[in-house]
């Protein structure tokens, strides 16, 4: 028997490092960053050859819920589900998990967040189809792996352990450990070892089995999920959704079952994988000028080079003797940035929350 499948797109995030262009109503997966779609819209087309709109959903704040709508007016309004407040991965994968499990308990979900780049996209498909499958046949959790191009100390790293098989190109490893983000040197020591991945944060597995999962491993928030379950589809829907979210501990997906299951597996994966943390990836997909300047808007330059320049609004940005600079406007705020300090603006945004400007946020 076939299981039924289903894409869950995690679309909560706030994607504070690309303030102020990014905001608390308008978030990073909303944004046309590459190209001429917003992240979001990327991601669906990515999966529509394998998945109908009626076997996606998408799980997003209240807050965004009705731009989510405006933006993907083929996806069934009721498949874009909202959090009353977000508390990380687990309780978002659980809520997921609990909707889809009611319609189809044979079902077999593939979970993604909805602001990376992946090229190819008939790759993507592919290892999405090959995973699918391999977790519906054998009960396992399935991750992805993607091999680190640099010693990278943003990511966490999956250790692989013993080869399991190959299937469409792919290899599929048992995990050994999950690695939290390092420091460069630790980094540096995973990829010479050639055993490390990235983690990706895509996960396939049967929904029951994440369930039963959850129920092991985290009691407390499996009791609020099977509450809402029982809620679903009743004139109290929201208001036990309300409720339960309010109890929910804040934990990652990996926190909660990741590192403490058995069977995890994890397939090593081809394509390119961006996932777009910071100002610095506009550089990496989009244009550059003759001076190696990124340009999305209204900009005229002299003697400028190496800067991202980003203008929402009609009027120009002009620059005179300029490099390595972020320069970011929009209609009520203007971030000016060295290149070099950009991991800052989350703590800017911050600051700024302290500060009592959370109009600009």
């Amino acid at each position: 028997m076939t299981n039924a499948k289903y894409a869950v797109i995690m679309a909560g995030g706030s994607g504070t490092r690309f303030w102020p262009w990014s905001r608390e109503d308008t978030p990073k997966q909303l944004l046309k960053i590459v190209g001429q779609k917003s992240m979001l819209q990327h991601t669906i087309d990515r999966i529509t050859p394998l998945f109908k709109p009626e076997n996606i959903l998408i799980i997003t704040n209240i807050s965004h819920k009705e731009k989510i709508q405006q933006q993907l007016p083929q996806i069934p309004p009721e498949n874009i589900v909202a959090e009353p407040v977000g508390k990380d991965t687990a309780p978002c994968i659980g809520l997921a998990a609990t909707i889809i499990h009611k319609k189809a308990p044979d079902s077999v979900m593939i979970v993604m967040t909805a602001d990376h780049v992946i090229e190819p996209a008939s790759r993507f498909v592919k290892m999405a189809e090959t995973a699918m499958n391999i977790a519906g046949e054998n009960n396992s959790l399935l991750t992805m792996g993607i091999k680190p191009t640099e010693p990278s100390v943003s990511y966490g790293y999956i250790h692989r352990g013993k080869h399991l098989l190959e299937e469409n190109g792919f290899s599929v490893y048992e995990v050994a450990s999950f690695k939290e983000k390092p420091d460069k040197a630790t980094a540096q020591r995973f990829i010479n070892t050639g055993e490390y991945y990235w983690n990706g944060g895509v996960f396939v597995w049967q929904t029951a089995k994440i369930l039963e999962y959850l129920a092991k491993y985290t009691p407390k928030l499996a009791s609020g999920l099977q509450k809402i379950g029982a809620a679903l589809g009743t004139e109290s829907e929201w208001t036990t959704i309300e409720k339960e979210y309010q109890a929910f501990d804040k934990i990652s997906i990996d926190y909660a079952v990741m590192e403490k299951a058995t069977n995890v597996l994890v397939i090593e994966v081809d394509f390119t994988w961006d996932d777009v943390g910071s100002w610095s990836a506009l550089e990496r997909w989009n244009k550059k000028d003759p001076s190696g300047n990124t340009i999305l808007g209204n900009h005229f330059g002299m003697d400028t080079d190496s800067c991202i320049i980003v203008n929402n609004e009609q009027h120009l940005i002009a620059t005179i003797g300029v490099s390595d600079m972020v320069i970011v406007h929009t209609k009520d705020a203007t971030l000016i940035c060295s290149k070099q300090k950009a991991e800052q603006i989350k703590k800017l945004v911050e600051e700024l929350k302290n500060g009592g400007k959370q109009e600009f946020l």
